[in-house]
């Protein structure tokens, strides 16, 4: 071979070398030093060294993960040594009599284990000849498993040649594929936008990519392996003593370990260990279904030997079951406190994930047509820890002849007002936002809140008592109460009691903005508010306003507009309107115009920025004041800007604005400018 051919073969090598530890600093420490651009170059230089020469591809190459040609049907493997089960301990009670039955098989008084948790995937062997990875394959029934070696050379975590100059002549590393959370999220959303069917849980879809007859399909698939122990090896290096010490050894040689593996001694503490993990659960990145416990010491390991077609030496303790069977009697439709209509399904009680679960959330009409959910239907349920009880799927096999479809209503179930569902949107909302019971609370905070109709004081415990004990209803309720009414509810002090009367009384002289804002209509946040007030001028005006009015003004799309309209054409929201201006509260409008233009507005076009604190007036009231006369507040100073109004303790805005010559203002000379 030329010179020339062994430096293309050198660099090659080297290009393989430094491809596989950054997929290792990738996909197993979860910490790239390179950008994937960089990466994306090395990859392509490798590609196209071995499209020039062919006889320099190895079977180790990072570019041989995928592109072989689909099979037909897969081979079998006979593993070296068996790939074992382990025997099930549900409770505390079984996990002691393991613990009990190891000590007394060895006289001794306390045993030292290796925890570690159980992955809820597909466990497989992976042999390494000569430190390159030859064959893979599945558990199968212990003894014999499918040859599915080409698929698990496209997951980028598993190495495909050991990272030592002097490689064992032959190792098999025994270890789990499975699929990430967030992995299993994207892989479902795909393929819903392909319109096919999404997999159940995350060891499904990991057991299904990893039967795939076209190892590119799997490629497609983000798929992890994680290492916990070895079959047959030839390994001087390998340790002896201690099964930790195992997994240490394959950690250095580039296999993912999880990080939970620790050991401990005695059995209080694998009962704190389980408890840990189980806490731990829902955040960790893979699912789970128990923990394992391993006696740590080889030499001990062999000594207890095994039982049957499992070993005496290592245990596991399951997890209650997060998914169940059971039949689907009902759905129902709940309210929510924003309004949305929830179809929630009536179940027949089932036990799962520690708990007897009776209903199970739908989430919405898609979701039920998608899934294909009616009444009568036998159903999978989920409940992972916390998490509201879901219904996964539906088992068709067992679909009986009477079942039925669901329909969602067209009016709130609670208060009887119309149900819609915006274009943009996936669940329908009640409109009736003042006085649907349902929405309540949220309806008096957000009416309450600082920029709405800024009642100080207001806050979630209070609320929570007026509307548990019906003294508020709706907002209009809270400018009829009184001072003895507050007084009497828990930790309410007259003091305070008083501060709220003052605070519902001053809250009554408003702008029509805020107003607006206050009413809580679905899309109409602060700034929608204002231009709805500019514009418009009245309330009237804008109750009276159809949809493509509407939309004539800049900003307000077909989807807001038709909230307002929806909003302001239930009854019972017009009603708490009314009741409202009778207490009293009141804005100033514009009078004999209907429709007042930015064009028109005394400030119009100019731009105002603020810095340092002002003696009387806040920087909301002051932004407030310039945006109700046409003007703008910006955050930063530039020779666009007009005015800024400076305050005690400016900052670099004051300096900058005197380099650029702009016009500055404390804050009478503000006030002057404003009248």
């Amino acid at each position: 071979m030329s010179d020339s051919i062994e430096k293309v073969k050198e660099r090659a090598r080297k290009l393989r070398m430094e491809i596989e530890t950054h997929n290792y600093r990738y996909y197993v420490q979860d910490n790239p030093t390179i950008p994937d651009a960089e990466y994306d170059q090395l990859f392509r230089e490798l590609q196209q060294i071995e499209q020039l020469y062919p006889q320099l591809i190895t079977a180790d190459s990072p570019t041989q993960r995928v592109g072989a040609a689909p099979l037909k049907v897969f081979s079998q493997i006979t593993h070296l040594v068996p790939m074992l089960s382990l025997n099930n301990a549900f409770v505390d009670a079984e996990v002691a009599a393991f613990d009990r039955r190891v000590c007394e098989g060895l006289y001794v008084g306390h045993m030292e284990y290796t925890v570690e948790p159980k992955f809820d995937g597909l466990a497989v062997n992976l042999c390494y000849e000569n430190g390159v990875l030859k064959t893979g394959a599945t558990r199968g029934d212990g003894y014999t498993g499918e040859d599915i070696t080409l698929n698990l050379k496209t997951i980028k975590s598993i190495p495909l040649s050991l990272p030592v100059y002097d490689p064992p002549p032959l190792l098999e590393v025994r270890g789990e594929v499975l699929m990430l959370k967030t992995d299993f999220v994207v892989l479902n959303q795909r393929q819903i936008a392909k319109g096919e069917k999404e997999f159940a849980n995350p060891r499904n879809a990991a057991a299904g990519s990893l039967r795939q007859l076209d190892p590119r399909i799997t490629a497609s698939r983000r798929l992890t392996f994680f290492a916990y122990g070895v079959g047959r090896y030839q390994d001087p290096h390998m340790p002896q003593d201690k099964h930790s010490n195992v997994l240490a050894y394959l950690a250095a040689l580039h296999f993912p370990v999880a990080k939970e593996c620790t050991t401990i001694t005695g059995l209080q503490e694998l009962l704190q260990y389980y408890q840990r993990i189980a806490v731990q659960r829902d955040n960790l990145p893979y699912d789970i279904d128990g923990v394992v416990y391993k006696v740590n010491s080889l030499a001990q390991q062999n000594e207890l030997g095994f039982v049957s077609r499992a070993p005496r030496f290592a245990i596991a303790h399951k997890f209650p079951a997060q998914e169940a069977i059971t039949q689907l009697l009902a759905i129902d439709v709940q309210v929510g406190r924003t309004g949305a209509l929830t179809p929630v399904a009536r179940l027949k009680p089932v036990f799962v994930g520690g708990a007897t679960v009776t209903n199970a959330t739908l989430h919405n009409a898609d979701e039920i047509e998608r899934k294909d959910v009616r009444i009568g239907d036998t159903v999978i349920v989920r409940r992972a820890g916390d998490v509201i009880p879901e219904v996964v799927s539906v088992i068709m096999e067992k679909r009986p002849v009477y079942t039925t479809s669901f329909i969602m209503p067209s009016h709130c179930p609670v208060c009887g007002a119309k149900a819609v569902r915006l274009a943009n949107e996936s669940v329908s909302r009640c409109t009736g936002g003042l006085f649907c019971p349902a929405q309540r609370k949220q309806a008096i905070l957000h009416f309450a809140s600082r920029r709405a109709m800024d009642i100080d004081g207001l806050g979630d415990k209070l609320v929570d008592q007026m509307v548990d004990q019906a003294i508020v209803r709706t907002p209009a309720d809270l400018y009829r109460l009184g001072l003895t009414a507050l007084a009497n509810l828990e930790r309410m002090a007259e003091k305070s009691a008083n501060n709220i009367v003052r605070a519902i009384e001053k809250s009554k002289q408003t702008t029509l903005a805020r107003f607006i804002y206050a009413l809580g209509i679905r899309n109409v946040g602060e700034a929608t508010a204002k231009d709805l007030a500019a514009h418009l001028g009245s309330l009237d005006r804008l109750m009276a306003t159809n949809s493509e009015r509407l939309q004539q003004i800049p900003d307000i799309g077909p989807v807001v507009a038709q909230s307002i309209v929806d909003f302001f054409a239930e009854k019972h929201n017009c009603e708490v309107i009314e009741q409202l201006r009778a207490s009293g509260v009141h804005w100033d409008e514009y009078e004999g115009k209907s429709v007042l233009t930015v064009a028109a507005a005394p400030l119009s076009g100019k731009t105002f920025v603020l810095t340092g604190a002002l003696p009387t007036m806040s920087r909301e009231q002051v932004k407030e004041k310039i945006e109700e006369l046409g003007g703008k507040v910006s955050g930063s100073v530039s020779q666009k800007t007009d005015y800024v109004v400076v305050g005690t303790d400016p900052g670099s805005k004051y300096e900058k604005a005197i380099s650029l010559g702009i016009t500055i203002l404390d804050e009478a000379g503000l006030l002057a400018l404003l009248k």
